[in-house]
């Protein structure tokens, strides 16, 4: 899996509350929501994210980006 950056968020609760019980109704964790929502923000707005070359991914011979993990 390649690596992902970590990074605070502050979020107002209500906000927190509702992405979690849309998370929960799309089988994905809250964190996973956001990833989602931000993917498909960029998607939308036709804004695409190159993907960059993880060296520990390809010295283990896994030489293919994925496109999308959700």
């Amino acid at each position: 899996m390649a690596k992902k950056k970590s990074f605070v968020l502050r979020i107002d609760p209500d906000v927190y509350d509702a992405i979690e019980k849309w998370a929960a109704q799309e089988f994905r964790s809250a964190n996973g929501q956001i990833e989602w929502i931000i993917d498909k923000a960029l998607r939308d707005a036709k804004r695409p994210v190159t993907k960059t070359s993880n060296k520990e991914t390809d010295a283990l011979g896994d030489r293919s980006p994925v496109e999308n993990e959700d």
